[in-house]
């Protein structure tokens, strides 16, 4: 069978298997996804150093140790952002309302991983897809498809082990362009997750699919007069250097307010920057684009001595960031792109009205939307970049590479961060967990059109006590509100409305039918010493919100 054919065909294996195994995964408790996700994240944070081994050894992007310090950012750090967060049966209550809200499972996630983080963005998406009760197939990069796959292998093992049903997380081994086209339009597949070039982002929005998109950065960093100029120097230089600038979040280009010009530039020589000639910049912007503007592959997540040597010119053996000096942005200057690299443009600018502008420039040309950060001591400022900029993330006075991931402030921990309608994406959020299940309200009358007779309030007394005992209370409009209605009677409709209309299977009931999945699965349903109601609601539960509106 032709590699593309055999793609297609794993694909639609691999969803069947991940559905199936999914019926059966929406029955879980609170308690027994969550021992499951903590075992995902604690297998790949101790498979940490060896995956961002793996990682760097297919691709030959970045650093083995940064590669290293993202799988732990996303197995760990991303665990202890939604170990608390509720995503099982009722997840929130407003007694006031009288509203009631359930979490509910979106089905199976395609999941698209790039090249550059093919480690961390992969065990990230299945965290927080499993943690919604979610299936997930995963589609790799080609050029990074054995140490994705490895990755999804290592928090699939630890899921199982744990109590997941098998084949709940999966991994194309054959990617191909015609399998993952297949991933995302397929029946069974719910929604998208796509991380990568625009072109792929774009795809996945044209699948006919719900997708979240996440596409390329061009990062702007202003450093203002106010600044502190070595702590705003030393972010942007750390930055470039982490795993070579792979990451979209990283400082593409510093733009500097002109009164500081020689201060900054005098602390980017304290820190190894090297400042490309007229000449040498002509040979980097030829090594670095095609005519057409497309990056070269072979400088992505490469050294700045590496990059230079390519380009024809050599850099000192501890040069941290190759620096080319641009009067603008745009087509004819090609190094005003997102750079992939540690490779960062230089601008001057007279004030922060003309620095607001560039910084717009730059975010217009390749990264709307995404990320840009600010360096200065007005507060006044700041705000002002903030309300006006298109970027879904601005940053003061902190590193962009890991500050818009929520690494180095409260930002939600991600390795897929949205930019908005600004960059033709549905969501602005850094994406997790909570962007991954639905949110199904169950509403009282708070306000009746028509109100109930007394043989209505009477039927809806709950558990059958006395209307003069438990009279329905009264609203701030002075109508009466309905109780709940009868414990049977509630109870029988809820349990039939979730447990059949919505699919799921009886849980510690007869099945009429059983899936591979849902029996691999049965033991640890049998546990439960009482009847669940819906999504991992048992009687208790039921008499608790019962109680609760009551009052």
């Amino acid at each position: 069978m032709d590699k593309d054919l055999q793609s297609i065909q794993e694909v639609r294996e691999l969803l069947a298997k991940a559905k199936d195994a999914q019926i059966a995964f929406r029955n879980y408790s609170q308690a027994q996804v969550d021992a499951i996700v903590k075992a995902m994240a604690d297998a790949g944070f101790a498979e940490a150093e060896r995956l961002g081994r793996l990682a760097h050894e297919e691709t030959g992007f970045g650093k083995p140790e940064d590669k290293k310090k993202k799988n732990e950012f996303a197995t760990r750090r991303t665990w202890e952002s939604i170990k608390d967060l509720k995503t099982v049966g009722i997840i929130a209550e407003d007694k006031e309302k009288r509203i009631v809200e359930i979490g509910e499972p979106m089905g199976v996630v395609a999941a698209l991983i790039p090249s550059t983080n093919p480690t961390s963005t992969a065990m990230f998406k299945a965290i927080i897809s499993v943690k919604g009760r979610n299936g997930i197939v995963v589609s790799p990069h080609p050029k990074a498809a054995r140490c994705t796959l490895e990755a999804i292998h290592v928090v699939a093992q630890a899921a199982e082990r744990a109590g997941a049903p098998q084949g709940l997380i999966a991994c194309m081994a054959t990617p191909s362009l015609e399998g993952t086209n297949e991933l995302m339009r397929h029946k069974l597949t719910a929604i998208i997750l796509a991380t990568g070039s625009n072109p792929m982002v774009r795809a996945a929005y044209g699948a006919g699919k719900p997708a979240y998109g996440v596409g390329s950065g061009n990062v702007p960093a202003f450093i203002e007069r106010t600044a502190d100029i070595h702590k705003a120097v030393a972010d942007i230089v750390s930055g470039k250097q982490f795993d070579y600038g792979v990451l979209c979040s990283t400082e593409s280009g510093a733009i500097v307010d002109s009164p500081v010009k020689e201060k900054v530039i005098e602390e980017f020589k304290k820190q190894k920057a090297y400042f490309v000639a007229t000449e040498e910049k002509e040979k980097l912007s030829r090594t670095m684009f095609d005519a057409h503007g497309a990056i070269n592959p072979d400088v992505v997540g490469k050294s700045p001595v590496f990059i230079a040597q390519k380009a024809g010119f050599a850099v000192p053996a501890d040069t941290s960031v190759l620096i080319a000096e641009l009067s603008a942005v745009g087509k004819e200057h090609a190094l005003s792109r997102e750079k992939l690299s540690p490779v960062l443009s230089f601008f001057t600018v007279e004030g922060w009205r003309e620095g607001c502008e560039r910084c717009i420039q730059m975010l217009e040309f390749g990264g709307l939307g995404h990320t840009m950060v600010i360096h200065s001591m007005d507060s006044d400022i700041i705000m002002k970049f903030a309300l006006e900029k298109p970027a879904c993330r601005i940053l003061a006075n902190t590193q962009s590479a890991l500050g818009a991931v929520g690494y180095t402030n409260e930002l939600l921990p991600s390795m897929t961060l949205g930019p908005g309608t600004f960059g033709r994406s549905i969501i602005s959020d850094n994406v997790s967990a909570k962007h991954l299940i639905n949110i199904k309200r169950l509403a009282f009358e708070t306000r009746p059109i028509n109100p109930p007779t007394e043989v209505q309030s009477s039927k809806l007394n709950v558990q059958g006590e006395s209307q003069s005992r438990n009279s329905s209370p009264i609203s701030k409009h002075g109508t009466q509100i309905s109780a709940l209605p009868h414990k049977e009677s509630w109870i029988e409709e809820i349990e039939e409305r979730i447990r059949l209309k919505a699919g799921n299977q009886p849980v510690g009931g007869k099945a009429e039918q059983h899936t591979e999945a849902s029996k691999s699965a049965a033991p640890l349903s049998e546990k439960k010493e009482e009847m669940v109601y819906g999504a991992g609601m048992t009687i208790e539960d039921v008499k608790k919100v019962i109680s609760e509106f009551k009052k």
